[in-house]
């Protein structure tokens, strides 16, 4: 349960304008700031339109991105900026905290990464990153968002690409075959944090979201590709996007339990896989 630990006599109102002129001096859209500060952008929204109060953490987060006190978005301080350096990391410091966060869970899983882990990754003290996220909990729930916002990312990139939905289907599954290095640590994390969904509820939410809009995503190019004709009239996108993700899923699982020249051999072996799946139950058959 959300807590609201800002000061009571702070006037959301006015803190939420002022978030808003931080917002609008980044020259970002709202969601983008959102994802600066590794902010939820719905929680972001409600709290900029006065239906939700900014957290402690939240807006010494928001300060930290615009380089301004926080004392300024309570209305307690002057406007003028800090002289603090900037930050050598795009989205600022609460970024490289969840960046070096990923990183490590990849490499040692959640439950082996200490917090004093991060600091030492990030040069920085164990007093700074709680600075930005009070404890661990936090810490998953930012890395979680910040796994789910770049691989949609890296998703919507491929599809703008994409001629038609066949190629769309056939770029989705690429991007799903681990076969880099970045591929298998993005993978590595998901391993890691379907564990942990199963023991925490909040993570588990986010979870279940993920692969709520990863479904629909596939089953978007299911639809596309029936209404262009390169996929079967009859194929169901919904069953068709369950299909194909559950498929994606263990393939993918037993990829990153080999390694070596092996672990290539099974990454081919799973695209291989794919693409046959996909050849005989989705694209419509050749004249």
């Amino acid at each position: 349960m959300e807590t609201d630990d800002v000061p009571d006599g702070a006037p959301s109102a006015d803190t939420a304008a002022r978030v808003r002129e931080v917002i609008a001096t980044a020259g970002v859209s709202q969601r983008e700031f959102a994802r600066r500060v590794v902010m939820d952008p719905s929680k972001l929204s409600r709290s900029l339109s006065g239906t939700r109060r900014f957290t402690a953490a939240e807006l010494a987060r928001i300060a930290d991105e615009g380089r301004v006190d926080v004392g300024r978005l309570l209305g307690t301080r002057p406007r003028e900026k800090t002289t603090a350096p900037a930050v050598g990391v795009e989205g600022g410091r609460p970024l490289q905290i969840v960046r070096e966060t990923v990183r490590l869970i990849a490499e040692h899983g959640f439950h082996a990464v200490r917090v004093a882990d991060i600091a030492r990754a990030c040069a920085t003290s164990s007093a700074a990153i709680h600075y930005h996220f009070p404890g661990r909990a936090e810490l998953l729930e930012a890395a979680v968002r910040w796994c789910m916002d770049e691989d949609t990312a890296r998703r919507a990139a491929l599809l703008a690409e994409a001629d038609d939905a066949a190629a769309e289907l056939r770029q989705l599954v690429a991007l799903q075959t681990p076969r880099t290095a970045q591929q298998r640590r993005q993978w590595a994390v998901w391993l890691d944090l379907w564990a942990e969904a199963a023991r925490s509820t909040a993570v588990g939410r986010l979870h279940s979201e993920y692969y709520r809009q990863w479904r629909e995503t596939v089953a978007d190019v299911v639809r596309r590709g029936v209404a262009q004709g390169v996929f079967r009239a009859e194929a169901d996108p919904q069953a068709a996007a369950l299909t194909l993700t559950a498929l994606i899923d263990g393939l993918a699982t037993h990829v990153l339990s080999v390694s070596g020249p092996s672990a290539d051999r099974a990454a081919d072996a799973m695209h291989t896989a794919l693409t046959n799946h996909v050849t005989h139950t989705i694209l419509a058959p050749r004249p």
